[in-house]
């Protein structure tokens, strides 16, 4: 406990004095962190109590909490957009504000370790947890991560918190999650998947990190060469390496691949199971004193022994500045997929229709806005959100009050009847109707078809309202056989409890969208890279039940998809209107020539060439040498800019010498080599608001 040594000596004066089974208390989450209880039920059938000594004195109780998102199931929290809303702000500074305020509230209801960040690779829209992870580009959430890693760690120096990174690796679908094995080459590995790991690590070095349930290529990710090969050697990653619930199938194999610690209680790393591994000489002391360390160095490295968490919950931690936090979070994530002329809504006399379940908080049908703010908890009740949503500000509310502003006025439909929906909308001036759809974990989405009547009730109002503005929350792309029919869209994801004023706000312009999608929105679901045979999603079950699922798209994941195979997408990675526009032009690249280990410079010049300010994120993408093999062009940076209407700037994305290597950004796997490799030859950069960029220019790398 003398705060004035380094952790690594605090780390062993501890275990120094530890027997052999307060050592394995480590190993396990509860004996871990509930240092006085001795005793746990069996794991296994016929298997007596686990008992271990109680813990040595001044070991802190800590309390590990689900939640990338937010603070779950507890009153007097904020529930916050969503992850993948959190990536379609593009702003990292924001995403570490958003952990910043997130650590606090989950220390004072007395978690210091919480399960998150989420990264997985966007393989398929489909996958039930989508929207607690930033999407499908390697680069974009490896630093979203790194940030909300950041913010939780960094944030609160006297409320300290680790941040769990998950789940890894390749955990990119909720079917058969536990029985599946991710089968991949390992360019595809690294590049898609381990990739954006590796960029969040060497950008936050977070205190802890979570295998998966899945195997890789046939082995458990929890006992797989990869968490020393990939994880421990090639990033580094230096904190420990815990379990998923349940996902640990060994003892000697987990252990000596790098697990460090089983989630909840005592099973497979239970003291009699690893005294007779000892005994077997299957696992070594050395390797049982590392795994101890690591979990003990991160708890003091990270302030747990120093500052625990308060003795009881503090009840409302949902502060005025958080609340504010959540809808500017809400305005920035919001994106303005479409719009002909009807946004933003004039001030004045308008008869505005607000239709459709989510935009208000009385339920039709047990669906009501509280549906949009939060992905739904399969462990509860039907219709229970993961995060508290009972302060949700809701649309109806929200726009009643700024139409009423504007000098207008606000006519309600729950939209549970498209025809009387229709009615409602055709007396109106302009309608806003609302969709929805409902993902979480354990279940993958069926479809990207929006639930309960949604299609029929957009279609319906869209055919009698002079204008209808469609307004989605949903954690992932949504197919829209109407997009033909209705006049503007915003997708909204799951949205938080502020998203009524943001949403008012955004309408009428007082707000400008700044929104960009972090993933790509297909025409049909049969258009994603997994929809072309039963073997790439979701797998073919073998002899023994484990469905094989071959990623045999490889490199194609994503916007690389589409822009491989020549498919249009609905809409494309990175898109997002403004009520202003933007001309990009004067694209220049220093040095012209590099040996690709150097500072790369990309100037351009940016015009807002509308009538309103406006922010634009500006992105910046790269395409390799064709002797690469890359599949299109890859994301390599970007940068938010706010002009005044008229304004120009002279704009540069710099990718610093440690940038380029951390994130690999010219480089690609070279199988052959085991390695990293720059290929010599012209890169060509291409700057624009979307993947779609055409501005561009070139250099080489010798």
């Amino acid at each position: 406990m003398d705060a004035s040594l380094s952790a690594d000596e605090r780390a062993t004066a501890l275990l120094d004095a530890s027997s052999q089974h307060q050592k394995y208390r480590w190993l396990v989450e509860q004996p871990a962190n509930d240092p006085t209880r001795t005793t746990w039920n069996p794991a296994f059938a016929g298997e007596a109590n686990v008992v271990y000594p109680a813990q040595l004195p001044c070991t802190p109780v800590v309390v590990y909490a689900n939640g990338p998102d937010g603070v779950y199931l507890s009153a007097g929290t904020t529930a916050w957009p969503g992850p993948i809303a959190v990536a379609a702000t593009w702003n990292l500074e924001l995403g570490e504000e958003k952990a910043i305020a997130h650590g606090s509230e989950s220390f004072d209801k007395r978690s210091a370790v919480i399960l998150g960040p989420g990264i997985a690779s966007g393989r398929t829209p489909l996958s039930g947890r989508g929207s607690e992870y930033f999407g499908e580009d390697p680069v974009l959430s490896g630093l979203m991560a790194a940030a909300n890693v950041r913010g939780l760690e960094d944030g609160n120096p006297d409320k300290p918190i680790i941040a769990n990174l998950k789940h890894y690796v390749a955990n990119e679908q909720e079917e058969a999650r536990q029985s599946s094995s991710s089968n991949m080459d390992e360019r595809t590995f690294k590049q898609i998947y381990d990739l954006p790991y590796e960029i969040a690590v060497r950008n936050s070095d977070p205190g802890s990190l979570m295998c998966s349930y899945n195997q890789v290529n046939g082995v458990y990710a929890c006992e797989n060469d990869i968490l020393t090969t990939s994880l421990r050697q090639d990033y580094p990653f230096e904190g420990y390496v815990m379990s998923d619930f349940g996902s640990v199938h060994s003892t000697a194999p987990s252990l000596n691949a790098g697990l460090d610690q089983e989630l909840n209680r005592p099973r497979w790393f239970s003291p009699a199971r690893l005294d007779a591994a000892l005994a077997a000489g299957e696992i070594t002391q050395e390797r049982i004193d590392e795994a101890a360390f690591r979990v003990v160095h991160s708890y003091i490295a990270g302030g747990l022994f120093d500052h625990p968490v308060p003795a009881t919950p503090v009840a409302d931690v949902s502060t005025p500045e958080h609340k504010a936090l959540a809808k500017e979070i809400a305005e920035q994530s919001t994106v303005l997929l479409k719009n002909e002329g009807v946004l933003p809504l004039a001030e004045g006399d308008l008869t505005v229709a607000v239709i459709g379940q989510t935009a208000s908080t009385t339920p039709t049908g047990g669906v009501s806005a509280k549906t949009g703010c939060a992905w739904d908890f399969p462990f509860g009740p039907p219709g229970n959100q993961a995060l508290n949503c009972n302060a949700i500000v809701d649309p109806l509310t929200a726009l009643t009050e700024r139409v009423g502003d504007a000098g207008g006025s606000v006519v309600y439909d729950n939209g549970a009847d498209p025809a009387q929906a229709a009615d409602v909308a055709a007396a109106a001036d302009v309608a806003l109707v609302f969709g929805y759809y409902t993902m979480g974990e354990t279940k993958d989405l069926s479809d990207l078809r929006l639930d309960g009547n949604g299609d029929a009730l957009i279609e319906a109002v869209a055919a009698a309202a002079p204008k209808t503005v469609a307004v989605l929350n949903a954690g992932s792309a949504v197919e829209m056989p109407w997009i033909d029919d209705v006049d503007a869209v915003f997708h909204a994801w799951h949205s938080g409890e502020q998203f009524g004023p943001a949403l008012a706000e955004l309408v009428y312009g007082d707000v400008n969208p700044s929104g960009k999608l972090p993933m790509t929105f297909p025409v049909s679901v049969e258009d994603t890279p997994t929809a072309q045979s039963e073997a790439q999603y979701p797998g073919i079950a073998d002899a023994e039940g484990t469905l094989q699922v071959d990623y045999s798209e490889g490199l194609k994941v994503g916007y690389r998809w589409y822009e491989a195979e020549g498919i249009e997408p609905l809409f494309e990675f990175g898109h997002g209107l403004s009520y202003t526009e933007f001309a990009y032009d004067k694209v220049s690249v220093t040095p012209k020539s590099t040996s690709g280990d150097k500072e790369i410079r990309v100037r351009f010049r940016l015009a807002n060439t509308g009538d309103v300010a406006g922010t634009e994120v500006a992105q910046v993408y790269l395409e390799l040498p064709s002797s690469t093999g890359e599949p299109s062009k890859r994301l390599i940076g970007w940068e938010r800019v706010t002009l005044e209407p008229g304004e120009h700037r002279n704009v540069q994305v710099t990718l610093s010498a440690e940038d380029l290597a951390d994130m690999h950004l010219l480089e690609y796997w070279d199988t052959a080599a085991g390695d990293w490799a720059t290929a010599a030859g012209t890169y060509e950069v291409t700057v624009g608001g979307s993947v779609d960029a055409d501005a561009a220019a070139s250099f080489a790398v010798k």
